[in-house]
């Protein structure tokens, strides 16, 4: 059986659409919770969906992120997106994916980037003091195997809100996968 997408995703594209050709259309920010307890935020690229409500981002396994993923699975994600003036806030968890298909996702991750954009796999490992004459690959060509610290982050979507900083007053609305994604108005 194939599930529908929940109605908060055509929201979503609308809203990305109208960014146009922008690379902002693809930045989100991830908030994790540290492993000192502290919140932390970080912007990355939206890679594509992984199911009806299961979104791909791709990281560094040596970077802190990776670990404190790993230790709280728990996420916030905040897409803002200007000219829509909408603002999707996404909550979820991090799916431990089985082998097979994280591999098989990977792979399918890695071929469709740019070899610009798979350089910073390259690179020395995120947050350890510069090395000025540490490899900075600009580009890692398609004959380059796929670094063993090219990491997926597949986020279960638990919880939409909508954001809309347009008309009086802004109109916000929620969604949550324990009710079916049905709609539910709140005040802005």
């Amino acid at each position: 059986m194939i599930e529908a997408l929940p109605p908060w995703r055509a929201l979503l594209r609308g809203a990305r659409q109208r960014e146009g050709r922008s690379p902002q259309a693809r930045w989100l920010q991830l908030a994790t919770l540290g492993s000192d307890g502290a919140p932390r935020v970080r912007t990355l690229v939206f890679r594509g969906w992984g199911g009806p409500s299961q979104l791909d981002l791709l990281t560094d396994r040596r970077s802190e992120k990776s670990a404190e993923l790993a230790h709280e699975p728990r996420v916030e994600l905040c897409w803002l997106l200007p000219k829509a003036k909408s603002q999707f806030r996404l909550r979820g968890h991090r799916l431990a994916l089985g082998a097979e298909t994280d591999q098989r996702a990977r792979d399918q991750h890695w071929q469709q980037l740019q070899p610009g954009a798979r350089s910073l796999w390259g690179w020395p490992q995120p947050g350890a003091p510069f090395d000025p004459l540490g490899p900075f690959p600009e580009a890692l060509s398609d004959e380059v195997p796929q670094p063993e610290s090219f990491e997926l982050v597949r986020i279960q979507v638990e919880q939409v809100e909508l954001l809309e900083l347009k008309g009086h007053p802004h109109q916000r609305r929620r969604w949550r996968l324990e009710q079916d994604w049905r709609e539910e108005r709140l005040n802005p």
